[in-house]
């Protein structure tokens, strides 16, 4: 089973941008914690990190026969893309949507999400160990847990 996880924009700036939001932890922090916990779970994992939505459109479509399934921080691109929400719906893998942050506790404009409804699931406000529970969940899932 392998897992593409994907970190959206200013995601490489983690540790250093405004960590009363996100923390200290940085993204090769976060990236070995999920790759150790995804060894340990059996299942193989690759982490991809852009700033361009473009980049993450055309992630998603390459996992297409390569990956079992996606855990997606779209981070800013969540309240505008449509294009992500059409990316993730149409490549037909099982996505989790994970936020570091609760978006319903900050600014009114991070309350809805466009991408949110084309996955199966969404994690939110457990910093980096929502990524963690993400990898739980979603190897549930593809085992044929409950969803």
């Amino acid at each position: 089973m392998r897992i593409l996880v994907m970190h959206g924009p200013n995601l490489d700036m983690l540790g250093k941008r405004e960590p009363e939001v996100y923390g200290h932890e940085t993204i090769n922090s976060i990236n070995q914690r999920i790759l150790e916990a995804a060894d340990a779970a059996g299942v193989e994992a690759e982490c991809f990190q852009s700033n361009d939505e473009g980049t993450l459109v055309s992630r998603l479509w390459q996992a297409v026969g390569t990956c079992d399934g996606v855990i997606f921080n779209p981070a800013a691109y969540t309240h505008t893309s449509v294009a992500l929400h059409d990316a993730i719906k149409g490549c037909g893998l099982p996505c989790v949507e994970v936020h570091l942050s609760n978006t319903h506790r900050r600014e009114a404009f991070r309350h809805v999400s466009l991408t949110a409804g084309a996955c199966i699931g969404q994690i939110m406000g457990f910093g980096a160990t929502g990524y963690l529970l993400a990898l739980q969940g979603l190897v549930d899932y593809l085992k044929g847990g409950r969803a």
